[in-house]
Parts: C-alpha cells; sequence; structure tokens
C-alpha cells in the first residue's frame, strides 16, 4: 500500500471526523438552554441519532474513520520517527516545520484518550448499559441530557474536558490545511485562505467544546 493511499485515507477521514465535530458541537449547544427545554431537546435529538437508519449508518462510517485515521497515522508517524533518526545528526526540522506538525503524533494520543474516556461515559451508558442505569425523561426518552449534566458538574470532568480541547484545537489548525494539501489542493493563495479559516476553525470547535462543559457547571 503506497505511501500517498495511506495519506489519502488520513486526510479523507479526518476531513469527515471534522464535519462530525461540528454537528457535534451544534447538539452540545442544546446545553445551554435554560433545563426545561434543553432537557427535553437534548433527549429528543438524541432518541432521533438512536432510531434512525441514516444515522446509524453514518454512525458506523464514524467509528470506521477514527479507526483507520488513528492505524495510518499511527504507522506514518512511526516510519517517519524511524527514517528521521536513521538518516539525520542535525535537525533543522524546528525552522520548516509548526510545533503542532512535528507533535501530532502526541496531540493524537491525547484526543485519542480523551475519545476514551468520553465514550465510556456517554456511549457506553447509553448504547450498551454499562454502569449507572440512565433514566427516561417525561417524553419517555433515555435522559441522555442527565448524563451529561451530571459530568459537568464533576469539577474532575470538566478539567479534563477543558484541557484536552487544547490538543484538539492544535490537532484540527494544522491537520485540516494537511488533508486539503494530501489531496490536491496547492493554489497558492487558496491556501493562504485556507490557513485562516483552519484556524477559525479550530478555534471555534475547541472553544466551543470547552466553553460549554464551565457553562453547565455554574448553571
Amino acid at each position: 500500500m503506497s505511501l500517498f493511499f495511506k495519506k489519502s485515507i488520513i486526510a479523507t477521514t479526518g476531513l469527515f471526523l471534522c464535519i462530525f465535530l461540528m454537528v457535534h458541537l451544534s447538539a452540545n449547544i442544546l446545553l445551554l438552554f435554560p433545563e426545561a427545554t434543553a432537557r427535553s431537546l437534548y433527549n429528543a435529538y438524541s432518541t432521533t441519532l438512536r432510531e434512525s437508519t441514516l444515522i446509524m449508518i453514518v454512525a458506523y462510517l464514524l467509528y470506521l474513520s477514527i479507526i483507520f485515521h488513528v492505524i495510518y497515522a499511527g504507522i506514518i508517524t512511526y516510519k517517519n520517527r524511524r527514517s528521521k533518526s536513521d538518516r539525520y545528526i542535525i535537525n533543522h526540522k524546528n525552522e520548516t516545520s509548526s510545533w503542532a506538525s512535528q507533535n501530532m503524533g502526541v496531540l493524537g494520543v491525547l484526543i485519542l484518550i480523551f475519545i476514551g474516556v468520553h465514550l465510556v461515559n456517554f456511549w457506553a451508558r447509553v448504547k450498551l448499559g454499562i454502569g449507572a442505569e440512565v433514566k427516561t425523561d417525561m417524553a419517555g426518552n433515555i435522559d441522555v441530557y442527565e448524563v451529561a449534566y451530571a459530568l459537568f458538574h464533576n469539577i474532575y470532568y470538566v478539567l479534563f474536558y477543558i484541557i484536552l480541547m487544547i490538543p484538539l484545537g492544535f490537532h484540527l489548525h494544522h491537520g485540516l490545511q494537511s488533508a486539503f494539501k494530501t489531496l490536491g489542493f496547492y493554489h497558492k493563495k487558496g491556501l493562504q485562505v485556507l490557513a485562516k479559516i483552519a484556524l477559525i476553525y479550530a478555534i471555534i470547535v475547541s472553544l466551543g467544546f470547552g466553553i460549554i462543559p464551565i457553562i453547565v457547571y455554574f448553571k
């Protein structure tokens, strides 16, 4: 399997995950509404996602995207580190690449840890029934809002959540630009615009996800 194919897989899955993050962020914004409204909307939204066949297909694509993104990124990062250590005694990489590009592997591992913890606390409880039972609301929907509300009132989880948004922001900023380059986008002015879009996107996503648990904590 060629290096270009592996990078293309990383780029394609990465862009798909970027779209997912925006959708996920828009759903989390519902948590900021007054409690009664937020609970009703958030639980109804979650129920719709679980019962929709189309969303189920998208969810499986999401799981596969994460798996392929992690596997191929890990393979390329490992090979790059081996080749660099074998070839160079003097390393001038700081002069030609950003800090984020040099540490995408580390940033990726931190994000993977966050995903694991997040899945255990949300997905595993709601989808698999692992852990404390999740009750239903007055409309008969699984009370996912209560799960989120309880976690966002745990100061340790809130701090963990906020801190891990920092590597997410760096990862998204570099990854978004890199993905388009990998897929053949090399227009000079276009890349300058893309760099600004990537920065704005990374700030919105990381700051948006980071602020929501703080607001909910103080509600």
